[in-house]
């Protein structure tokens, strides 16, 4: 069997962006026998049917019908999300200045601005054309693949005062990053190109619209005197959505159970889920209310009897103490790197853990031998959310906060402990179990 460590690495390094990142789930599913249904048209199931749907191109839910009907056995249901912070380029993105062709960004998310400095970036993303035929359109994926750009720092002898007062970045002015040099050539003449490598030449006019974004081409390791650590780009959350991914391929294995099993994988979680894609909008809720429909009779009575038996376990990474700023982390709530997933907590519901979830979830880790940590924010300081509580009040359905530790979230390069990735993913097989 591939090594789970060498497994995340390889999931996080072919998925430079949401929509890669779904294709390469895709990929994996339909290897372990899952086949897309189409929310446009009518659906058919049965029990022990694997199947996936998607929307937008940047969020999939992927179930296996239980033996039983939802309204009796309920949900079993792995949240997570595609989307990670990086740079984003702006729709008009030429920008030439000082002799220097630079492209127009706008950071996505909480990005940790300084860790995107003197990186070599690359640019993927999905392009929409015209097919010239009427109206009609495609949509592409693109992947440049190589060093294409780069954000430099300002040298020490022109920051003097960096010492004494710390890097000060403004996004609009010192994150635009360099493409080349002069005036001749434009980002839409090099985008053509890079479409045109697989495919006949587009016209000068067929480029009608991006989603594009910046990411570091520096391919993921394994870090420590024993191989303790890995370092990648996009750990939060490609990790989860692996974790998950990996979880129901492997329980599928050991054959049908009562429950249904779903891995539900969302864009849009770090600018708040607020999109029809999003854990905002009605993706899973449509998706769980088709599949009670069509096994074993729908109406609000089935879906809510069903509900009331389903779990949603909500897999975002999570803070691990940081040696050097232990201060910043809540004392007796500070999880360690290796030492297992973590229930995250918080009485303003940031994170929709209770005692009746957290509970749930200890068991699981038991179970498999793991002992779970626990994170809660300084009372003093603000607290990030999840999908966790958007999925619960959209759903009304029973939700736990949990993730593996790491550290530099945010950053263009993350970090996170080898030993966590196999003990989350032996957590949520059992859940998959049903037991």
């Amino acid at each position: 069997m591939t090594d789970r460590v060498d497994d995340l690495l390889g999931f996080i390094d072919r998925s430079p962006t949401p929509y890669h990142a779904v294709a390469e789930v895709r990929t994996r599913l339909e290897a372990a026998g899952y086949a897309r249904l189409e929310e446009s048209q009518r659906w058919s199931l049965r029990a022990g049917d694997r199947r996936y749907v998607m929307r937008a191109g940047g969020s999939l839910a992927a179930f296996e019908v239980g033996s039983g009907a939802p309204s009796e056995a309920g949900f079993r249901i792995v949240g997570a999300h595609t989307d990670s912070p990086n740079l984003r380029i702006k729709p008009a993105a030429d920008v030439r200045a000082h002799g220097y062709h630079q492209l127009a960004v706008e950071p996505y998310g909480g990005v940790l601005l300084h860790t995107w400095l003197d990186r070599d970036l690359s640019l993927a993303g999905r392009v929409t054309l015209s097919t010239g035929v009427g109206s009609e359109t495609e949509t592409r994926l693109v992947d440049f693949g190589r060093p294409l750009l780069r954000v430099p720092s300002l040298a020490i002898h022109l920051n003097r005062e960096l010492d004494q007062e710390g890097l000060k970045l403004n996004p609009q002015r010192h994150l635009v990053p360099l493409l080349g040099l002069g005036e001749d050539g434009s980002f839409l003449d090099l985008l053509r190109e890079e479409l045109a490598r697989d495919r006949t030449k587009l016209g000068a006019d067929q480029i009608l619209a991006w989603d594009l974004m910046a990411y570091d081409v520096q391919p993921s390791a394994r870090s420590g005197a024993s191989g303790e650590f890995i370092h990648a780009a996009r750990l939060d959350n490609l990790a989860s959505s692996h974790a998950g991914l990996s979880a129901l391929a492997l329980a599928g294995a050991g054959g049908v159970v009562e429950a249904t099993r779903v891995v539900v994988l969302y864009d849009h979680e770090e600018v708040g889920s607020r999109s029809s894609q999003g854990a905002g909008g009605t993706f899973l809720s449509d998706t769980l209310e088709r599949i009670v429909a069509v096994c074993g009779g729908g109406g609000a009575e089935e879906m809510a009897r069903a509900i009331s038996r389903s779990w949603l376990i909500s897999a975002d990474m999570a803070h691990a103490i940081h040696p050097n700023h232990a201060d910043r982390h809540e004392p007796g709530h500070r999880p360690k790197i290796g030492a297992g997933p973590v229930i995250k907590t918080n009485s303003n519901q940031a994170y929709a853990t209770d005692a009746e979830s957290a509970g749930f979830f200890a068991a699981l880790c038991g179970r498999v031998g793991a002992t779970p940590q626990n994170f809660v924010t300084r009372s003093d300081l603000g607290c990030g959310s999840t999908i966790g509580p958007i999925s619960a009040a959209r759903v009304g359905i029973r939700t736990v906060d949990v993730g593996s530790p790491m550290l530099s979230m945010h950053s263009c390069r993350e970090m996170a402990g080898s030993q966590d990735v196999a003990t989350m993913i032996d957590v949520l097989i059992e859940f998959f179990a049903g037991e």
